[in-house]
């Protein structure tokens, strides 16, 4: 295949960059950056015909003349002094990452014994082992043209350790600010290693500080070994002149269970590539995810249940509540090996549209090659009850109220599936709030004539 002009360009930024990007990285980091610079120099980006892309064309925002995310410039402390998470009242640590680099705050307090929190640049250094038998094993760079550009120019992120039989009592909150006086480009690392019959519950917070634009290419790769649990939480609250690509890669031992659940409430563009692989016997896997977008925003999940092995489970229910000209895509494929008897695995992705601009793309996939399985999938897109409106409307509720209690009943199923009562509380109460129009501020709205989406499209024609 013959790489694009565009590509090109990204490959000249990495070679002038090379030094500094390589400069304070690990071996094994460094060794999978050739690797991924070899992957990409020869097949460049997913193109708009990619079938795992055929919904969401992202090759107008990633632009190599866009300015890089390399250093903070000294401004974290700052950034993280005034800026304050939607999820506010939660007892975690937190930690938080400011344009893709880790910044240590003071503010995690102190760990249980073992566990290990901090810069991926600087773990990754000192865990040699570990990155050796986990790091670039789920996110291949020879599948996806974006993953090999995350490898080639990752700096920084965050690195989750919980070593065998410990416990993370309290949720990891991580927030994920993007600040800055220009546009942006920011590739993010992350990974996390739950190792033999520990435990951990991780929150992501997907935040933006600033009304500049910014380009996000993020993986997180995610490893849960034999009766090990993670719970798995992801809150997406960014501006209209966002535009998210989170790569999820997650690989489970027997009897182990991953809760994963991702909340898109606030977009530019948002593309969710989740891959889990069930890799041992009594595994268990649940996803879960919950959109709620406006004006011109467009969200894709893209999700890969891999059952590789016998006598394992998954669930996976996605809903969507799309309003105005906004877009979204689904595409949930299920993969049962030849000798992966006895799986059980369903999944769901259900649509309500709120006007007749809106749209959605909807494809569930089942791929069986084991005769010993239980196994369903569908899909529905709909528009709200007009039955159910007008037993509202007749018991004296008005017509808006009515439609926010119907849209909250619609979504309830998904934030149902929330594990830690106090991070339900205030999903909930933003769900509501996004209902209600109070998450939309004045400096991320496109009828306000900021940055948007609409905006975007516009200029990359």
């Amino acid at each position: 295949m013959n790489i694009s002009e565009q590509d090109i360009g990204f490959i000249k930024l990495f070679d002038s960059n090379r030094s500094f990007i390589e400069e304070h990285a690990s071996p094994v980091v460094n060794a999978e950056r050739e690797k991924a610079y070899a992957a990409f120099s020869a097949k460049g980006m997913p193109r708009p015909k990619t079938e795992a892309y055929k919904y969401t064309n992202l090759l107008p925002w990633f632009k190599a003349e866009h300015t890089q995310a390399f250093s903070l410039n000294g401004e974290w402390e700052r950034v993280v002094e005034s800026f304050q998470c939607n999820v506010n009242e939660l007892d975690s640590y937190t930690i938080y990452t400011v344009n893709g680099r880790y910044c240590d705050s003071g503010k995690n307090g102190t760990l249980p014994d073992g566990i290990v929190v901090g810069s991926f640049a600087e773990l990754s250094k000192e865990y040699p082992e570990l990155m050796e038998k986990h790091y670039g094993s789920l996110a291949d760079v020879e599948s996806d043209g974006f993953v090999a550009l995350n490898s080639m120019f990752a700096i920084d992120g965050v690195f989750v350790y919980v070593p065998k039989n410990k416990v993370l009592e309290k949720p990891l909150q991580i927030i994920n600010i993007l600040s800055g006086d220009r546009d942006l480009m920011i590739n993010q690392r992350n990974l996390i290693v739950v190792e033999e019959n520990a435990q951990a519950r991780v929150l992501f917070c997907d935040h933006t500080a600033s009304n500049m634009r910014f380009v996000v290419n993020s993986v997180t790769e995610g490893f849960v070994a034999e009766s090990g649990m993670l719970d798995f939480y992801n809150l997406q609250n960014q501006h209209n002149g966002t535009v998210m690509l989170g790569g999820y890669y997650f690989d489970q031992e027997s009897r182990s269970l991953l809760n994963a659940n991702y909340f898109t409430l606030h977009t530019g563009i948002t593309r969710n590539n989740i891959y889990a692989r069930l890799n041992g016997a009594k595994a268990e896997n649940h996803v879960s995810g919950l959109y709620v977008i406006d004006k011109n925003q467009h969200v894709d999940n893209f999700t890969f249940i891999d059952h590789a092995v016998a006598d394992c489970e998954s669930n996976e229910l996605f809903k969507g509540v799309m309003d105005d000209a906004s877009t979204g895509a689904f595409t949930g494929r299920i993969m049962v090996a030849p000798d992966a008897q006895r799986t059980n695995a369903y999944q769901s992705n259900n649509n309500l549209l709120l006007t007749n601009s809106a749209k959605i793309n909807t494809r569930p996939q089942l791929e069986i090659y084991a005769d010993d399985v239980k196994c369903s999938h569908g899909a529905t897109v709909g528009q709200l009850d007009e039955e159910a409106m007008f037993y509202l409307r007749a018991r004296g509720i008005s017509k808006e109220e009515a439609n926010i209690l119907l849209m909250f009943a619609f979504a309830y199923q998904v934030i149902e599936k929330i594990n830690v009562p106090a991070l339900k509380d205030q999903i909930r109460e933003l769900v509501e709030k996004r209902f209600r129009g109070e998450l939309d501020k004045c400096d991320s709205c496109v009828v306000c004539g900021q940055i948007g989406v609409q905006q975007l499209q516009t200029e990359s024609r």
